[in-house]
């Protein structure tokens, strides 16, 4: 069966919010302008805000620029930060406060809302529709398109009703291409066709690799006692510095008597014994966090990588007949752990440049440059450059030097120091040895604050069309029970939050078993793995996580 074609002015890959911003930004612009203009967003998850997943305290900034009126439009904004408070865990029984002042000015949320960023991607899809954008959700766009002459003319979505062994079902259905002027991608972080694009047209030769952090988040309803609307807890330190390793914790008190919190453990961590899962359940065990979880129930669960190198780690966001966006080129805030605002003003920019090009007559296909400089003059790169050192520092001096740099480098020099200080390893490259490497012996989950990896893959909804090729492909079959066993322990049974890599034990010896039914998309494999042999790549459409509220 042949592929149909569809033909746009602008296709639009993911619905996240720099996608939807675009969408939205493109459509407001043809109204103003009385043009006609055609704008498609094809969107992997069953719904809008199904595969969406973050902490989320949220800066509206950029919300306030697309939609001014977003209170009485009913943006779900409904929490506003009544306080922020820092600590430093200790061990699982002592923490010390951070007094505000010495915190680094970008972790202060004055003026910022908690919200579930899935909500917010809904509300923001039906602002879309309502300007006349179509969107297509439970379709994966699997792979790009490009025209004779090397510009990207669109994408394919992925064929549905093939089996596991590679034949057509019964319920076989041929992808459909979208074909476009220009294709905007805007899949979140280590994006399976950002990262292709990547490397095709090389955009990152003149950029430092991109660093990662895999956030693992859970939803509570707690006891009402208990609750504090707007408050806002961060936390550095233990469980991951036992092991050297980076990044901290969150627990923001959202409405309906709710709490979302929180683990991100930095991707550059050295020890293979490390699993990001098993240090986030006893995060919870710290009474800072724990006093909340006391006589509350866990209603929700899923993990997804951040991308956090920062203005360093930026490739090239513009090639021929397309663009980069948001996460997908990496433009997360780490010193302000938020991406949402800058995401969304990439996605207002592109939109704004591709709009001009379109109305100028072009037919598309051009190498967009001045979205590059438009990006470099908004206020979202300069608040990016500011914050440049943030990161970098915090892997070379750790949370408690890299945090009092913070605070001299963003409260006292505002970001302005003569320097940028780099970070040229990239996370697949920091494993030692197993056998170099204190073990780590994790408790046995109580079932009651702290519970297991499929307990909690089952809260995220997870589900995939069983007989289907796997997503999660192996570049070389040996190298699990191979090289990575024998130097690592084959980390990927440790790093992946979702238990979709094990190593089986039978009559017949070890076997590497992937339960790529599990996965909750959240990119780990492909950026950590040693070898890099994992690659992660679309499956069926609507398949994956189905998050509520997250």
């Amino acid at each position: 069966m042949e592929r149909e074609s569809m033909e746009f002015d602008v296709v639009i890959v993911g619905a996240g919010p720099s996608g939807l911003s675009a969408a939205c930004r493109l459509m407001q612009q043809a109204q103003e302008a009385g043009s006609e203009l055609t704008v498609c967003v094809v969107e992997k998850g069953s719904e809008v805000g199904a595969h969406i997943l973050s902490g989320a305290v949220i800066e509206p900034t950029a919300l306030n620029e697309l939609f001014p009126n977003w209170k009485e439009l009913g943006a779900p904004l409904n929490t506003p930060v009544s306080g922020d408070e820092i600590f430093v865990l200790k061990n699982q029984e002592k923490a010390q406060k951070v007094p505000n002042f010495f915190a680094p000015k970008t972790m202060h949320n004055e003026g910022n809302y908690i919200v579930s960023l899935g909500n917010v991607c809904r509300w923001l899809g039906e602002q879309a529709e309502s300007l006349g954008v179509e969107i297509f959700p439970g379709f994966s766009a699997s792979e790009v398109l490009f025209n004779e002459d090397g510009s990207v003319k669109g994408i394919a979505t992925g064929d549905m009703g093939i089996g596991e062994d590679g034949s057509q079902k019964d319920s076989y259905m041929p992808g459909m291409e979208l074909h476009a002027k220009y294709t905007l991608f805007s899949e979140g972080c280590r994006g399976h066709l950002g990262k292709q694009l990547i490397a095709h047209f090389n955009l990152d030769k003149d950029a430092e690799p991109q660093h990662y952090g895999i956030g693992i988040k859970e939803l509570w309803d707690i006891d009402p006692d208990k609750h504090q609307q707007g408050l806002v807890v961060h936390t550095a330190g233990w469980p991951l510095d036992e092991s050297g390793t980076k990044g901290g914790g969150f627990l923001y008190h959202i409405e309906n008597n709710q709490v979302a919190l929180g683990l991100i453990t930095d991707l550059c961590y050295s020890n293979p014994h490390l699993s990001p899962f098993d240090e986030m359940q006893r995060y919870k065990q710290n009474p800072v966090i724990k006093q909340y979880l006391e006589g509350g129930k866990r209603v929700s669960y899923g993990a997804r990588a951040i991308a956090k190198g920062g203005p360093q780690s930026l490739p090239k966001m513009n090639f021929p007949g397309g663009l980069l966006l948001g996460c997908d080129a990496g433009t997360l805030n780490f010193a302000k752990i938020k991406g949402t605002h800058t995401a969304m003003k990439s996605g207002m920019v592109a939109a704004e440049e591709v709009f001009k090009s379109i109305q100028n007559g072009s037919q598309g296909g051009e190498d967009l440059e001045s979205y590059q400089s438009a990006f470099e003059a908004s206020w979202a790169y300069k608040e990016l450059y500011q914050q440049r050192n943030f990161g970098p520092a915090m892997h070379k001096f750790g949370n408690i030097l890299g945090g009092a740099f913070a605070f001299i480098d963003l409260n006292i020099f505002n970001g302005k120091l003569p320097f940028t200080m780099q970070d040229r390893t990239p996370d697949h490259a920091t494993l030692k040895p197993a056998s170099e490497c204190p073990e780590i012996h994790y408790p046995k989950p109580d079932g009651v604050i702290s519970f297991d990896k499929l307990s909690s893959v089952f809260l995220s909804n997870t589900n995939h069309e069983e007989d289907q090729p796997c997503h999660l492909q192996l570049a070389d079959d040996s190298i699990p029970l191979g090289s990575n066993l024998a130097q690592f322990n084959e980390p990927a049974q440790r790093y992946c939050p979702a238990g979709v890599y094990e190593i089986v034990e039978d009559e017949e010896g070890k076997r590497f078993q992937i339960n790529s039914q599990n996965c909750v998309h959240c990119k780990t494999c492909d950026i950590k793995d040693p070898e890099q042999n994992i690659t992660w790549v679309t499956p069926e459409g609507a398949g994956g996580p189905n998050y509520p509220n997250m």
